[in-house]
C-alpha cells in the first residue's frame, strides 16, 4: 500500500504573498469588485499588451459575456470545437445561439481551419476556437476565415494566458479574448476570468452587462459618496471578479513567466524520461509561436497495451498519482448527442483523441521529487501492461 501523500493533479501554487493580500483584503472591508479588481485588469491588460481587460467572476461568465459583445442571438451558430470543456459549448447556449463543432488535428487537437470553413453556414455569427492544452490553434487560418465570411472572432484561451502567435499573445488577435483563473490553470484568483478586447465600447458593454446592466457598480458608487448615482440601462448578470479573488490573482500574475519555465522544465523532464512507452507525448513546438505548457496530454496506443485508458488511471491512482482527461469530446455527452443529434463517428478525430488522452501533473507546485515520482510510475504501470512484441 501507498503511504506517501499523493501528486495531486492541478494543484495550485499559493504563496505568502497571495495569502497576505488576501487577509489585507478582508480587513479592509471591500470584497466585493473594487480597487483590487482594477487593478488586476490593469496588470492583466499590460501583460497580454491588450487595450481593454474586463475581469469576470469565471471563464464561462467571460465566454458568456465576449458572445453577448459580439452580437450573437438566439438562432446564431457559432462554429467551435467538440474537444474542450463543457464551458465553451455551454456559453453558446447561454447566448441563444447552436453550437456547430468542427473536428480536430490528431497533432494539434485543436479546431482544423478546413473542417470550421466547412461548419460554416448562412447562420454562423461568430467562430470560438480553443487554445487547448495551451497550443495555439492556426490563427492566421481562422482569422482569414473570419474576415472572409463576416464573422467574429471570440478566441478561448482559458489554457493559453502565456502562448503566443507571431509574437502576440493568444487571446489579443480575434475581437475578443477569454481566460480563465480557475483553480487549476497557470496562475489562479481562486476563481474567475477575464475578457480582452480592441474596443473601447464593446469593454464597456462587457462591464455594464457583468454588473447587472448598471452604469456604475457599487465601488464606483461609493467613491461619488452615495449610493443613488446609477441606472438599469439593459438585462445583465453578477459576473464580476471580486476583490478577494483579485488579491489572489495579483500576485500569481507576477509570477507567470518564472512558473513558465518551471512548467518547461518539467514538461522536458517527462519528454525524456517517458521515450519509448507505448504513447504519443505531445510537443511543446509552436511554428512561429510559444506554446503556454497547460497541459501535458499523452495519447495512449491501445494496440500495444493490454489495459484501457481508464483502468491505467486506476492503477495510478491507487500509486497516488493524480491524472486528468482533457477532453471526453461534447459529442460523446448524453446532452448534445441528443440535443443536436450527434453521432460518435460525427467527429473521429475528436473520438480518437477522447479515447486515449492522459494528462500528467505539470505544475510549478510539483517538487523535483514529485516530478520523479510521476514519471516513474507513469513508467512502471505502462510497462506492467505493454504488449509483448509491439
Amino acid at each position: 500500500m501507498n503511504h506517501r501523500p499523493a501528486v495531486m493533479f492541478g494543484a495550485p501554487r499559493i504563496g505568502r504573498d497571495e495569502i497576505r493580500e488576501v487577509v489585507a483584503t478582508l480587513r479592509g472591508g471591500w470584497i466585493g469588485t473594487g480597487p483590487r479588481t482594477a487593478e488586476f485588469e490593469s496588470a492583466f491588460r499590460t501583460y497580454l499588451g491588450a487595450r481593454h481587460a474586463v475581469a469576470t467572476g469565471s471563464g464561462t461568465a467571460a465566454l458568456h459575456l465576449a458572445l453577448v459583445a459580439a452580437g450573437i442571438r438566439p438562432g446564431d451558430e457559432v462554429v467551435t470545437t467538440p474537444l474542450t470543456f463543457a464551458a465553451t459549448a455551454n456559453a453558446i447556449l447561454a447566448a441563444g445561439a447552436v453550437p456547430r463543432f468542427a473536428d480536430v488535428g490528431l497533432e494539434t487537437q485543436n479546431i482544423d481551419p478546413e473542417r470550421a470553413a466547412r461548419a460554416v453556414t448562412k447562420r454562423t455569427r461568430a467562430l470560438l476556437p480553443v487554445h487547448l492544452a495551451g497550443r495555439p490553434c492556426e490563427m492566421p487560418a481562422l482569422l482569414a476565415l473570419a474576415r472572409r465570411r463576416h464573422l467574429v472572432l471570440v478566441e478561448d484561451a482559458s489554457h493559453a494566458i502565456e502562448a503566443l502567435v507571431r509574437g502576440r499573445h493568444a487571446g489579443t488577435l480575434g475581437d475578443f479574448g477569454c481566460f480563465s483563473f480557475t483553480h487549476n490553470k497557470n496562475i489562479t484568483a481562486g476563481e474567475g476570468g477575464a475578457v480582452v478586447t480592441r474596443s473601447a465600447g464593446s469593454a464597456r458593454l462587457i462591464r455594464m452587462v457583468a454588473g447587472q446592466g448598471m452604469t456604475a457598480n457599487a465601488w464606483q458608487r461609493s467613491r461619488r459618496g452615495g449610493s443613488s448615482g446609477y441606472r438599469i440601462v439593459a438585462p445583465g448578470f453578477k459576473y464580476g471578479m471580486t476583490d478577494l479573488n483579485a488579491a489572489i490573482g495579483l500576485h500569481q500574475l507576477k509570477r507567470i513567466d518564472r512558473w513558465w519555465r518551471r512548467r518547461r522544465a518539467v514538461w522536458t523532464y517527462y519528454t525524456e524520461r517517458l521515450r519509448g512507452l507505448p504513447v504519443w507525448l505531445p510537443s511543446s513546438g509552436v511554428p512561429g509561436g510559444r506554446h503556454a505548457l497547460h497541459l501535458f496530454t499523452v495519447h495512449l496506443d491501445l494496440a500495444r497495451l493490454n489495459a484501457g485508458r481508464d483502468r491505467i488511471r486506476a492503477e495510478l491512482a491507487a500509486r497516488g498519482i493524480g491524472t486528468g482527461v482533457h477532453y471526453v469530446s461534447l459529442h460523446l455527452h448524453p446532452y448534445y448527442r441528443s440535443r443536436f443529434g450527434l453521432r460518435p463517428d460525427d467527429f473521429p478525430n475528436a473520438r480518437r483523441i477522447s479515447e486515449r488522452t492522459l494528462s500528467l501533473p505539470l505544475s510549478p507546485h510539483l517538487t523535483g521529487g514529485e516530478v520523479e515520482r510521476v514519471a516513474g510510475t507513469f513508467r512502471t504501470v505502462l510497462e506492467r501492461h505493454a504488449r509483448p512484441g509491439r
